[in-house]
């Protein structure tokens, strides 16, 4: 099984817009994020993401270009502030390949618990529009992560 955890794309702040929706360069990042997930061929169940305007238009962006074999969703549990344990313990019995679009420090926390059995290291360091790909076996390791930052112009 593999997860990709996602944090959203780059948003306005909320001074500027109480939604928060995707700015225009987190919505360029996330597209040139998704171009590239699809030309190496990622497959996913579906995509789960936290209902949160910013995670929605990134689920939606990515899925364009991944095409999950499910509608992507809004799930509880994927805020910022929820408990990394819900979801550690719905991967752990899963089989299915997975997208989770959520924020920090929540996936910092998920990815560190999954890795090490602790939520309070920082394993990984996320980044708008970045994807971290963990695949389980007997326990869960980092297969690859990517962030936008790094992705050619036309991927």
């Amino acid at each position: 099984m593999r997860v990709y955890l996602i944090q959203h794309g780059e948003a306005k702040r909320k001074e500027e817009d109480p939604a928060r929706p995707l700015t225009e360069n987190g919505r360029t990042e996330v597209e040139r994020v998704g171009r590239f997930l699809a030309k190496i061929g990622v497959k996913v169940d579906q995509i789960l993401h936290s209902g949160k305007l910013r995670a929605a238009q990134t689920a939606e962006l990515i899925a364009k270009y991944v095409k999950p074999m499910k509608k992507v969703e809004a799930v509880k549990d994927l805020d910022p502030l929820a408990d990394p344990r819900i979801w550690a313990e719905k991967l752990n019995k899963g089989e299915n390949d997975l997208m989770l679009v959520g924020h920090l420090p929540h996936l910092k926390r998920l990815a560190s618990l999954l890795l090490t059995g602790r939520d309070d290291l920082e394993i990984v360091r996320f980044r708008y529009g970045g994807v971290v790909c963990l695949e389980k076996n007997e326990g869960w390791s980092i297969l690859w992560m990517i962030r936008p930052d790094i992705l050619p112009e036309r991927s």
